[in-house]
């Protein structure tokens, strides 16, 4: 059998089982990242609902301040009304004009307050169903990872297992150059020719390296160091290995 026909099973079964590793190694990061957003939905949720309780303090502080001055309009008037002497009568009379003035602005402020409490609950509301929303996301993720874990777990060990009869097969002094590629570099450390070009890097392969390829030697990419080979209808002498 020719190198190019070992090395292209080779390199099939390392990509699958890159693909299917790099599946199993997103669905974590995936549930991670709609954990985040569970987890951000909720920090907005709670901060919202603590402005709003900010808010409705406010709202209450001023309705107690009003009842405050309301409080001493009563017993300024009633001063009024038992004053002794014009300047005294102004005084009290120019008194209970600033706290109506001062109760007329708390008044204001407490109905936009108010409304503002008001617009909270709706702010509230659009939060909670955002975050409802994301926890629905995540729990529908989680299943489907959960769902194809297992698949992908049984396909990658049906494949590992492929892999590694397929590598019983490697002729001796192919092993140690496979070897080093693969413990480097993985399933990128193996390239088909596409054309004249190197399928890794796409840099020209030279006259004389296509000439080794075509006699089934033992090549590597003098731009990229992946380990070479053609595809199945160029390969050489017709699946058996020439000499060297």
């Amino acid at each position: 059998m020719s190198y190019a026909v070992v090395l292209r099973e080779l390199h099939r079964i390392h990509i699958q089982l890159s693909d299917l590793r790099e599946r199993l190694e997103r669905g974590p990061r995936q549930i991670k990242a709609h954990e985040t957003n569970v987890a951000r939905a909720d920090a907005e949720v709670t901060r919202i609902k603590n402005e709003q309780k900010a808010a409705k303090m406010a709202a209450d502080q001023k309705q107690l301040q009003l009842k405050t001055i309301e409080g001493k309009l009563i017993d300024l008037r009633v001063k009024l009304n038992q004053s002794k002497s014009n300047r005294e009568y102004q005084a009290l009379k120019d008194q209970i004009a600033a706290d109506e003035m001062a109760g007329s602005v708390l008044q204001d402020e407490i109905l936009e307050a108010m409304e503002k409490v008001d617009e909270f609950k709706k702010t509230v509301s659009d939060a909670e169903a955002v975050h409802a929303k994301a926890k629905e996301e995540m729990a529908r993720v989680q299943a489907g990872i959960r769902d194809q874990q297992g698949l992908l777990d049984s396909d990658v060990k049906r494949l590992e297992a492929e892999l590694k009869e397929s590598e019983r097969g490697l002729p001796e002094d192919l092993r140690d150059t496979y070897n080093r590629m693969v413990r480097s570099k993985g399933a990128d450390g193996m390239a088909q020719v596409d054309g004249e070009h190197c399928g890794g890097c796409y840099q020209t392969i030279t006259a004389n390296t296509m000439s080794s390829l075509m006699m089934d030697k033992i090549i590597l990419c003098q731009v990229c160091g992946r380990l070479l080979y053609l595809p199945e209808d160029r390969s050489p002498g017709g699946g058996k290995r020439g000499k060297k």
